[in-house]
Parts: C-alpha cells; sequence; structure tokens
C-alpha cells in the first residue's frame, strides 16, 4: 500500500519505547486481578482496577451497572471535526482450569523468555490494556487527541456478552461513533500483522433423548427398549451428509457470498496446508474437499458436534442400555444468517425426525461483517503499516466469533479488528502467554491508527459522536 505520507508519530513511539518496563508492570498489576465471568471470581473489583485503568490513560471513566456484571466506559472528546472511535475489548477472563497445568499460577504473572504468562494476558487484557497506554501516549507526547475516543470494556465478553446489546440498543448516544475498533485474539499462523473486517456468529445447543426411566442391562432389554444414543446417531446423521453438507431444511437459504474483493483478499493469506496437516496429524480436511483453507473459515457456516454423552464411559465394560443421552452442538454463523432463525430451523428438524427429542437453546452470537471498501480502511491500514513496518494482512472474516454484531448490526457502525497476540497465545487454555514485543508494537499501532484516523479528512458524524458517556 502506498500513499502520501501520514502524521509523524516519532515522539510516541519513543515515550512507548522509554516506558517498556513500567508498562509490562501495569498489564502484570492487570493480570494478577482475577476476573472470572463465569464463576464470578473477583469481578466486582475487577470492574474497579478496569474503571482505573481508563482514567489513568487520560480519559472520564464510568461503570455501568447491567443485569449482569458491568460494563466500563471511556470518554475524551477531541479536536471538533474529529472522528469519534469506539475502542472495544473485555475484562473477564476464561475459568484458569486445570491449575496443575499451568507453569506458572494463572493469577500471579511471570515473564519467561519475553513472555508474559497469566490468565488474561492475551485475551485480552493485555490488548485493551495496549489501546489504552496508546491514548495516554498520546495525551502525554501531544497534549491532546487527535481524535474523540469512547471506550466500551465488556465484562461478559467469555460468556456470551448477554447483556451488551440490549446496553447498546439503551444507550445508544452513550455509543455514538464513526467506527469500532477492536484488539483480540491473533495475528495471523505466519506472523503477519491482519486488519480483520468481520466474525462468524454462533449458536449453540443441546439435544437430549431419553428411553426408559433408568438405565438397564443391554441383554435383559437390549431389542426391547428403544436406546437413545441410537436416536441421537441416527437424528445427526439427518443432518450433515458425508459430503460435509448441512442438510437441515433452509439452513443455508440466507447465506450470501463473498464479494470478489473479500474473495481476493482469502487468497491472498498464507498458509501452509502440507505444514498444517502434518501439525495437526491429518491426511486430509474436512468434506467437502474443493474449499480453500480461508473460504472454509469466512464463508461457510458450519454444524459440530461438540460431543456425545450418555451410557458408560469409563473403563472396561459395563453392558449397560442407558436411559438418556445428550449431544452438545453448535452452529458456526455467516453473514445474513441469524441465530433466533436457524435455532427454529433446527427445532423443525428435530421434529420432523425425531419428534421425541429435545433441543435446548445455549448461548448465541450473530455474525458481523464490514465492508472492506469503507472509507476508514484505508487510514487504518496506513497507521498499522507506519507502526509495524508493512502493510497488514486483510481478513474478510474470522472463524472464531465476537458479539461485533452489536455495533454492525445495533449501532450500525463500521468495525475493524486489529488483533495484538502471538499466535501460539494458548488463550482460555494453560500457560497463556502475550508476546511482549507484540504487546509493545500493538501500543504503537494503536496509537498510530488514531493519529492516522485524525489525519484524514474524510466526512465525520460531527458534534453527535462526541457526547459524553457519563450516566
Amino acid at each position: 500500500m502506498s500513499g502520501p505520507a501520514g502524521p509523524r508519530l516519532d515522539d510516541v513511539f519513543a515515550h512507548v519505547d522509554a516506558n517498556r518496563a513500567s508498562f509490562v508492570e501495569r498489564l502484570a498489576g492487570w493480570v494478577r486481578v482475577p476476573s472470572v465471568s463465569a464463576t464470578g471470581q473477583g469481578m466486582p473489583e475487577a470492574a474497579g482496577h478496569a474503571r482505573d485503568l481508563v482514567a489513568a490513560a487520560g480519559l472520564e471513566a464510568t461503570v455501568a451497572e447491567t443485569a449482569g456484571w458491568p460494563l466500563v466506559l471511556g470518554h475524551r472528546p477531541g479536536p471538533p471535526g474529529s472522528p469519534t472511535v469506539l475502542i472495544y475489548g473485555h475484562y473477564d477472563v476464561q475459568p484458569p482450569d486445570p491449575l496443575d497445568a499451568w507453569t506458572s499460577p494463572p493469577f500471579e504473572p511471570e515473564v519467561r523468555d519475553g513472555r508474559l504468562y497469566g490468565r488474561g494476558g492475551a485475551d485480552n487484557k493485555g490488548q485493551h490494556l495496549a489501546q489504552l497506554l496508546a491514548i495516554e501516549s498520546l495525551l502525554a507526547t501531544r497534549g491532546e487527541l487527535p481524535c474523540t475516543v469512547k471506550v466500551l470494556l465488556d465484562g461478559e465478553e467469555e460468556i456470551g456478552s448477554p447483556h451488551l446489546a440490549g446496553f447498546a440498543r439503551r444507550e445508544r448516544e452513550r455509543l455514538a461513533a464513526d467506527l469500532v475498533v477492536w484488539s483480540d485474539g491473533p495475528v495471523d499462523p505466519a506472523g503477519g500483522w491482519r486488519l480483520v473486517f468481520g466474525v462468524r456468529g454462533i449458536a449453540s445447543f443441546e439435544l437430549r433423548a431419553r428411553g426408559a426411566n433408568r438405565s438397564l442391562h443391554s441383554g435383559n432389554w437390549g431389542g426391547v427398549v428403544p436406546n437413545p444414543l441410537w436416536t441421537l446417531v441416527h437424528l445427526l446423521a439427518t443432518m450433515r451428509d458425508r459430503d460435509g453438507r448441512i442438510t437441515v431444511e433452509g439452513f443455508g437459504d440466507e447465506v450470501e457470498p463473498l464479494g470478489a474483493a473479500e474473495r481476493a483478499a482469502l487468497e491472498l493469506l498464507p498458509v501452509d496446508l502440507e505444514a498444517v496437516k502434518a501439525d495437526l496429524g491429518l491426511e486430509e480436511l474436512d468434506a467437502p474437499a474443493g474449499r480453500g483453507f480461508a473460504e472454509r473459515l469466512a464463508a461457510w457456516p458450519t454444524l459440530t458436534i461438540n460431543g456425545l454423552h450418555g451410557g458408560y464411559g469409563g473403563q472396561g465394560t459395563q453392558t449397560v442400555l442407558p436411559s438418556e443421552a445428550v449431544a452438545k452442538c453448535d452452529v458456526r454463523l455467516v453473514h445474513a444468517q441469524r441465530a433466533a432463525d436457524v435455532y427454529d430451523k433446527l427445532e423443525a428438524h428435530v421434529r420432523r425426525h425425531a419428534p421425541g427429542v429435545e433441543l435446548v437453546r445455549q448461548g448465541s452470537m450473530e455474525p458481523s461483517r464490514t465492508p472492506m471498501g469503507s472509507a476508514f480502511t484505508a487510514p487504518i491500514r496506513a497507521g498499522m503499516a507506519a507502526a509495524q513496518g508493512a502493510d497488514p494482512l486483510l481478513v474478510p472474516v474470522l472463524g472464531g466469533s465476537l458479539p461485533l454484531h452489536v455495533f454492525t448490526g445495533v449501532l450500525g457502525l463500521p468495525t475493524f479488528g486489529i488483533p495484538l497476540g502471538n499466535p501460539d497465545q494458548a488463550n482460555h487454555a494453560p500457560n497463556e502467554n502475550l508476546d511482549l514485543e507484540r504487546f509493545h508494537t500493538g501500543i504503537r499501532t494503536a496509537a498510530a491508527v488514531l493519529a492516522h484516523l485524525g489525519a484524514s479528512k474524510l466526512p465525520f458524524m460531527g458534534p453527535a459522536s462526541s457526547g459524553t458517556m457519563a450516566g
């Protein structure tokens, strides 16, 4: 990518470099605060710590209560006529289990070989802290921000953000902005920086089948009493065929194909397919065989059996005919699909093929996609290149899920992802870690993106986008 020179950032980058040690200390202090949304461990204290971090960065900081865990908000106005950038992150983390698999305790951060180890260091405390430290660095060197900045830190992302959309609908003015920027997840597996325009959605569910009112001897009752495991096996076989096609009636009717720009971007994403298969011990990829690696993750929905449970699973043999069985499943949704509609189609399919089976809806997130041709793409790419030394890879859609539809769907805002984590960050797993060189480059990147957005001459929302975040 080439174009006119952007704003000079030497002073900002020098400030970041001079404060490397203290910034790592801030990160360690943040990781040291437990914030497990699934269990509640440390959550009230973590909301207060997040508020203090936002305030320390130079923003007006508030805590907004929800029916679940709080949201933490920040706001600082920029020059008149500048864009308003809403920065999204989440302060909650996954449970650290199994504890005995950690080399060092999950909430006692430790630096080893240039990485900080601890739960939440990469997902997502280190990444949103990089954004906050970028704001602090801009203010320390310039005295003002190049844009109006708002911050939204979610306390429930790891449990599906069940209250985020409702808050956004109620508080549109507090979240009014021109665009949203988020940092989460890893860079490209080959190490290249990425600019992400969308994510797949998810709809999780259970299928529950029942037989007799208790487990029975398979010799005395086999062939007489229905086996709920076979009921689920046969039902699941009607939902996806051997060629990889999802055969739930109407399932893919709303799927919209990627455009030419998205397809071209996918073709440029580096992947060593043979190395991937070797690393995973695979001879071939999942059906259907004709789809490209990146296309599979961006353009197509999936139906996954996460687990099939029932009867005896211990050592040796127990000739039991189980009384109940459960299949845990998820669907990854692509653009234009909606979770409620997919659930309806799944339920109708179950009624037709196995009317005695119960489908229980679990958590869901809608898919999100921002057009790659957005006017904000060019200044964001330029800022990333200025800090990272190379033009980023463009990723139309990630295979995973985040609650970004709240911004693109509910608020109608273009939304851009700048992942900062290393590919082997082990998020959600023991020994989660963040490469500290990535962390420092991430701070510079976040500052450069704001500077380039502020220097761009695009039309913005204007005064309506810079309302206070205070409640």
